[in-house]
């Protein structure tokens, strides 16, 4: 099942309005170095497997990465681990910065 998606404005509007939501940045370090979302939480995909632990089943969580592949992938492993309300950015960081 395909993972359910976030547009930029609809993340925005939950973050601005204090909206109890965790954002998981699933890129690689030097990535994130480069540029990343205020308040986002790294867990790169090769490992978010071994870190499930850091990421708040209480809250909605909106995957992040470059362009929304890893996203969509690292949504797949948190459902496939329980998780219920998770959702990808659309188009990725690369459109949230365009």
């Amino acid at each position: 099942m395909a993972c359910a998606q976030i547009t930029i404005p609809e993340l925005k509007q939950k973050l601005f309005g204090y909206q109890d939501v965790q954002i998981v940045d699933v890129r690689e370090v030097n990535e994130y170095r480069d540029g990343h979302i205020e308040g986002s939480k790294l867990i790169p995909l090769g490992i978010l497997p071994y870190r499930l632990d850091e990421v708040d089943r209480d809250k909605e969580v909106v995957l992040v990465c470059r362009s929304g592949n890893r996203s969509s992938e690292a949504c797949q492993i948190l459902r496939d681990r329980g998780f219920r309300n998770v959702k990808s950015l659309q188009g990725g960081l690369s459109s949230w910065t365009a």
